[in-house]
């Protein structure tokens, strides 16, 4: 299995949500495992419940959740760390500096590859991770809120529910982008 890490701050709601919805949106066979953690959590031994009936209603599973906060050994086991705002990203490589160049924001991470996925086959995760932190040091960069999915901690449902949405669209990206490297790797079999 091939680790791939959400952080957020408190593993409440914005890294919950992108690895259970990325975990529902992966086909059955899938390599990918997607995992979790908080720059800040603290251990919660199940889902919170308005995440949980959230995450539900797009589909994913709440299931054997359980929180835990972002450790060094985390990001070490992880080819893909993906924090749902820059700050994350900036923990983690404050945690982990090694991991800078495996280390983005999720939204960040589905441009950048996305950029150059047309005219790049073969590989794979570690091959796109590459090329993605290879261009970040050539884009132009992008506002802030281009790159981070706001915290919906204290506000409405209703938020928390557009938070989600939001996040679903960047998680659909990403299959979007691995079944076609998938495919990819396929065509380039003999």
């Amino acid at each position: 299995m091939t680790r791939i890490l959400f952080v957020c701050t408190g593993n409440v709601y914005r890294s919950v949500l992108a690895e259970r919805l990325l975990a529902a949106r992966l086909p059955p066979d899938s390599p990918l495992q997607p995992e979790s953690a908080g720059t800040e959590a603290c251990h919660r031994p199940r889902m919170e419940d308005t995440t949980r009936t959230v995450l539900e209603e797009l589909g994913g599973d709440g299931s054997g959740f359980t929180s835990r906060p972002l450790t060094a050994q985390l990001l070490a086991g992880a080819p893909l760390v993906l924090g749902l705002a820059r700050e994350h990203r900036e923990a983690a490589v404050r945690l982990a500096p090694a991991a800078m160049r495996r280390c983005f924001t999720l939204k960040e991470f589905v441009r950048l590859a996305n950029e150059g996925a047309a005219g790049e086959g073969g590989g794979g995760l570690e091959a796109v991770v590459a090329a993605a932190a290879t261009r970040r040091g050539t884009a132009a960069p992008v506002p802030q809120a281009e790159d981070d999915i706001p915290d919906p901690w204290g506000g409405p449902r209703e938020e928390l529910y557009e938070c989600a949405l939001e996040i679903d669209r960047a998680v659909s990206g990403l299959v979007r982008l691995f079944l076609n490297r998938a495919m990819c790797n396929a065509s380039d079999q003999p």
